[in-house]
């Protein structure tokens, strides 16, 4: 008979599972994920979706559900409120998507994200998105936050890669279709109690000077409030 503690493990697992998948999934393919039967994965469901924390689509297949949203809601809710501006200054004065990372483990997650009001076209990056923080310039941006204990601790690639020690030195980190294809990306970590970095996604271009300046100063903002 398995425990409590186990239970609740694989319950969370299953919103990982879905957050991870990015469509629905049936309770089948679930299942197969943890690697439990399927009346342990129909138990699990049910409990979850009782909570709202995950719900079924038309179909049947299963989706996160609307309860999370008022849980994101209450993950850093100062530097959540603090970076709606500062975002909406940046993707308006780029053109571009901005959007804030916080680190989960050793996955970026997005928390807040905006796009641009006037630009004709713009690349999404849809809150609650999440990538391994071994790639992307946001991704390298929270490595730079992080002690040589810490990378230790999330058993990180050490010694750390040149790409994290220049992020620290500079401020800025940058990525070309490490994360999407065909798209860049520029970051900068911003300073404080959550591993977090301000980061602008674009179609690559030749010089992004201006764009790292100006993604620089969004995250020093960010990080004087965040203190």
């Amino acid at each position: 008979m398995e425990s409590q503690a186990q239970t609740l493990a694989r319950g969370l697992r299953i919103l990982d599972v879905l957050a991870e998948a990015g469509r629905p999934l049936s309770i089948a393919e679930v299942c197969t994920q943890l690697d439990v039967h399927r009346s342990v994965g129909y138990r699990l469901v049910r409990t979850l979706e009782d909570a709202a924390l995950i719900v079924r689509d038309p179909s049947g297949s299963l989706v996160l559900g609307p309860h999370l949203a008022t849980l994101a809601r209450s993950v850093a809710p100062d530097l959540q409120s603090q970076a709606q501006p500062v975002l909406r200054q940046l993707a308006d004065e780029l053109g571009m998507t901005a959007f804030l990372v916080v680190l989960d483990r050793t996955e970026c997650v997005t928390l807040v994200t905006v796009e641009p009001r006037d630009a004709v076209a713009s690349i999404a990056q849809r809150p609650g998105s999440r990538h391994s923080m071994l790639v992307g310039a946001p991704g390298i941006a929270v490595q730079s936050l992080l002690t040589t204990v810490e990378r230790e601790a999330l058993a990180l690639p050490m010694p750390e890669p040149d790409e994290v020690a220049t992020a620290r030195r500079d401020g800025i980190a940058r990525s070309a279709g490490e994360v999407i294809p065909g798209v860049s990306a520029v970051a900068s970590p911003v300073r404080g109690a959550v591993r977090a970095a301000v980061a602008v996604l674009f179609v690559s271009r030749d010089d992004d000077t201006h764009v790292a300046d100006t993604v620089r100063r969004a995250a020093a903002t960010l990080t004087r409030s965040n203190w």
